[in-house]
């Protein structure tokens, strides 16, 4: 019986295919067009994996190394590469643990325990293995299985972690993956086979190593290893506390909820939160030169929350602080300069009016007065409303801004006379010991939440421009990491079983046919992990209320 037909719609070109051809045959064939290896395919919309066939008539769209959706299918089939191969050269009744960290420049930290010896000579023996694989081109096997049976399975493999995470899932099928003989659950898409996984490295560091893999800007280039070691530090410090609690991955947080916990658990994570705040303001109240204190992080890791909290302990100590935003500095809209789409770009450290801003804090701090402005948004204007400044003996300016820690912004300024700190959401719970939690999920719940709330910003909306704010972040915030005297961790370990209650409702509203549609399906895979817990124990002056509402504060 001759197969049908299926006609195949690529960008602007038809093609005609057997159905049942599988959807990398075709990949292969249209390769040359596009500038990175193909990893996915969208059909009609769907994204899906590339041992799939063709059973209609359909446009496909492919995904590569470069699209945000391929570089992440990498990343996690690379963990499956690792895994595998620790296992096989290690001996997997020697392994006690083996787990992925998290994010440490264009890598993962990971940590091994058991009657391993971890040194380089070690991993040196994995990457060979790891190499071997890949040039074997072994393909990465999809299974769907009962929950109750992958259940038994992890438990069976002493993956108790996993089995406790299914534990509270209502789905009643999951999907697991094979590599040659090695089983494991991962949260996403996989590439085909280990072939794609060319472009890897193994290096020991701290307690652990870090599996290295390229960035999505050069996906067939291994990258220097670069990071902040102050932000490694305190992801650590936090990790360590998550293991205190006995809270590590995300099944130990919903057993804690479901068994009651949970009140005592978002008490003692607010507490460290305000242990840290306090700390801080009594490292800065003993520098009795320091005049301002310049606050920066990435979209919405809670920096006005922390601006206010930070005066309220300042004031503590006796001092008198004036919390004030970088963003009321920002250039008349006319005036703010436009990207390369000719929009305004609002991220850029061009944006505000740097001569003003170093006029007011040179007259600050040669004991004169200012009017601070204010930027009103709505007109895209700046205005003065006759608040006046002046820094006393016990006065001190806290200022709060994406660009706080850019030295173009304190360069006309003692050193003595600046402290600076840098805030982020670094996430220390993991789904499971294998599949980590992306710190910019976390940010990225967190705005959608807010934004819709504040602003009437559709999720939709939200998912379309972050990746114009996580450009932003790379270029103008990240890079400055280590230049700050202090780092903290605005993340609570809490926060997503909260969230899950805003964020589904308005990331349902997203249609089938948006371009978004498909990173708020997964998201909504990933909120479906979390058991919900209520938002109204939650402390008024805790950052999560930023973005839930009901806040002490005006933010």
């Amino acid at each position: 019986m001759e197969k049908e037909i299926c006609q195949v719609t690529i960008g602007n070109d038809v093609y005609e295919y057997p159905r049942g051809t599988a959807y990398r045959k075709i990949a292969d064939a249209v390769q040359k067009k596009y500038s990175a290896p193909v990893v996915l395919v969208t059909v009609d919309g769907r994204l899906r994996e590339l041992h799939k066939r063709l059973d209609h008539s359909c446009t496909l769209d492919f995904v590569t190394l470069a699209d945000d959706i391929g570089h992440k299918t990498y990343q996690r089939s690379l963990t499956l590469l690792m895994l595998k191969a620790m296992y096989h050269v290690a001996g997997h009744e020697n392994i006690d643990q083996l787990a992925v960290q998290y994010s440490m420049g264009s890598g993962y930290y990971c940590t091994l325990h058991g009657s391993v010896l971890l040194n380089q000579e070690f991993l040196d023996q994995v990457k060979a293995y790891m190499k071997e694989l890949v040039e074997r081109k072994i393909p990465i096997m999809k299974k769907n299985v009962s929950t109750h049976e992958a259940r038994e399975k992890f438990r069976n493999y002493g993956m108790l972690d996993k089995e406790k995470l299914f534990r509270y899932r209502r789905v009643s099928r999951v999907n697991l993956y094979e590599l040659d003989g090695f089983e494991d659950y991962f949260y996403g898409f996989m590439v085909a086979d280990t072939g794609y996984l060319k472009y890897f490295d193994l290096r020991l560091y701290d307690e652990g190593f870090v599996l290295v893999f390229p960035t999505r800007y050069e996906p067939e280039k291994l990258p220097e290893l670069v990071f902040s070691g102050k932000v490694f530090k305190v992801q650590k410090e936090s990790e360590g506390w998550g293991h205190r609690l006995g809270i590590e991955t995300v099944g130990t947080l919903n057993e804690k909820v479901c068994n009651g916990d949970f009140h005592r658990l978002l008490l003692i994570a607010e507490a460290l939160q305000e242990q840290k705040i306090a700390e801080l303001a009594g490292e800065i109240a003993k520098r009795r030169d320091v005049k301002f204190v310049m606050i920066a992080g990435p979209s919405s890791s809670g920096k006005t929350t922390f601006c206010n909290r930070l005066s309220i302990q300042l004031s503590a100590h006796g001092l008198i602080p004036h919390p004030v935003s970088l963003d009321n500095y920002y250039l008349n809209r006319v005036d703010t300069p436009k990207d390369e789409n000719g929009e305004y770009d609002f991220e850029c450290l061009e944006a505000l009016d740097l001569e003003l801003l170093d006029r007011d804090l040179n007259t600050l701090l040669c004991g004169g007065q200012i009017e601070l402005p204010y930027y009103n948004f709505k007109t895209g204007k700046r205005e003065y409303k006759g608040n006046y400044l002046e820094l006393g003996e016990e006065d001190i300016l806290v200022m709060e801004g994406i660009h706080g820690l850019n030295d173009r912004l304190s360069k006309f300024i003692p050193k003595e006379s600046c402290y600076k700190v840098y805030i982020s959401a670094l996430t220390q719970l993991n789904v499971d010991e294998h599949n980590r939690i992306p710190t910019t999920d976390g940010r990225l719940i967190r705005r959608m939440v807010r934004d819709n709330r504040t602003r009437a910003t559709s999720a939709r909306e939200t998912i379309a421009m972050w990746h114009k704010v996580r450009r932003g972040e790379e270029k103008y915030i990240f890079p400055y990491q280590d230049s700050a005297d202090f780092v903290f961790n605005s993340a609570l370990i809490y926060e997503l079983s909260v969230l899950k209650q805003y964020a589904e409702p308005i990331l349902f509203q997203i249609p089938e046919d948006a371009p978004e549609y498909q990173e708020a399906k997964r998201l909504l895979k990933f909120l479906d992990y979390f058991v919900g817990i209520p938002s109204e124990p939650v402390p008024q002056n805790s950052i999560l209320r930023e973005f839930i509402g009901g806040s002490c504060f005006d933010v």
